[in-house]
């Protein structure tokens, strides 16, 4: 079962993607903001974790999937 948090965005170079299934930063979401990402990983929590500043979560999927519903993750106006 995957596990979700979201992070501030400024602290992606702290992520270690070998631990997570994001493959690089080129396929991560990011809010409408651009101010944050989610990641998911399968299993224990990835020892990069412990070093962030902040995070929300962790969430699960039915729980992200809410959050992902949200104006702050999807654009109401995104440009044709």
């Amino acid at each position: 079962m995957n596990t979700y948090i979201i992070i501030n965005i400024t602290e992606i170079g702290l992520v270690d993607f070998n631990e997570v299934l994001e493959t690089s930063q080129s396929t991560i979401r990011i809010s409408v903001d651009g101010t944050q990402t989610v990641l998911k990983w399968d299993g224990s929590e990835p020892s990069f974790v412990a070093s962030l500043s902040s995070y929300d979560g962790p969430y699960t999927h039915s729980e992200i999937l809410t959050i992902m519903a949200t104006a702050a993750w999807n654009d109401p106006n995104p440009e044709v």
